[in-house]
């Protein structure tokens, strides 16, 4: 990889032995097909395994909140590894984007983003992809996130907030202690905050509010995003409180 902005050499991305598991999304076959060429422009420190990224893509064409790509990375030697991450900035037409990034134990491309990518390197970024989580800001949106899986849930939340929508948008975030919640700074009237380490995990009684007389006009379209576990657990206690199944769509990762 290659510095674009000098010429200078940058350190190349080198395979730890170990294998990060790939996560568990589809690809939208109408897709963006070709790979491009994105610059860091930033790099900031969220929580203690979280970082943002903001990447430079001069032939990025617009994505919708819920969005993700699929970034890569190419060794010296020729091998390649790539993952699929959410968008986490809103929707604009400055050619920038922003992907917030766990750091795995053990994985090629996050370990290499958090521990050897630096402001002034190249990645290769492809999309953006799927459009079943995506949120145009059309209806009142419900949504639900754990750890990393509050990213693209942001995204939606920028854009409500730079587009000036008025349509509903309420968001429950979770994570085990303030020093673990991501964007912390960012939240909100519009987000409900759950600490698990002293809270104890969402549960009906955060929901009832929203899902009784808080529900609006036409119902909620509801996103959740996070573990396999969460997933389950998020889904099961939305149907329970009231939530039509075919309104509810889940992106899930680990």
């Amino acid at each position: 990889m290659t510095d674009t902005s000098s010429g200078a050499s940058v350190p190349p991305f080198v395979p730890p032995t170990a294998f990060a598991v790939p996560g568990r999304i589809a690809v939208s076959e109408q897709a963006a097909a070709h790979w491009q060429q994105a610059l860091i422009t930033r790099i900031h420190r969220e929580t203690r395994a979280a970082t943002t990224f903001r990447l430079k893509v001069p032939e990025w064409q617009g994505h919708l909140p819920g969005q993700h790509l699929m970034l890569r990375l190419t060794a010296a030697d020729g091998y390649v590894a790539q993952r699929h991450y959410s968008l986490a900035s809103a929707p604009d037409d400055s050619g920038e984007i922003e992907l917030t990034v766990d750091h795995v134990p053990g994985g090629e491309v996050s370990g290499h983003l958090h521990t050897v990518a630096r402001e002034g390197d190249t990645v290769e970024v492809r999309g953006p992809l799927s459009g079943f989580f995506a949120w145009p800001g059309d209806r009142p949106a419900l949504l639900l996130g754990a750890g990393s899986g509050v990213v693209p849930l942001m995204s939606m939340i920028r854009h409500h907030r730079r587009a000036g929508l008025t349509v509903p948008l309420r968001l429950l975030v979770s994570a085990r202690t303030r020093e673990d919640l991501i964007y912390a700074d960012e939240y909100g009237a519009e987000t409900d905050v759950i600490l698990t380490r002293s809270e104890g995990r969402l549960r009906a009684g955060h929901l009832a509010p929203l899902l009784g007389d808080g529900r609006p006009d036409g119902g909620w379209e509801a996103y959740i995003c996070g573990s396999n576990g969460f997933a389950e657990h998020a889904s099961r206690l939305l149907v329970d409180g009231g939530q039509p199944v075919d309104r509810i769509r889940i992106e899930r990762f680990g």
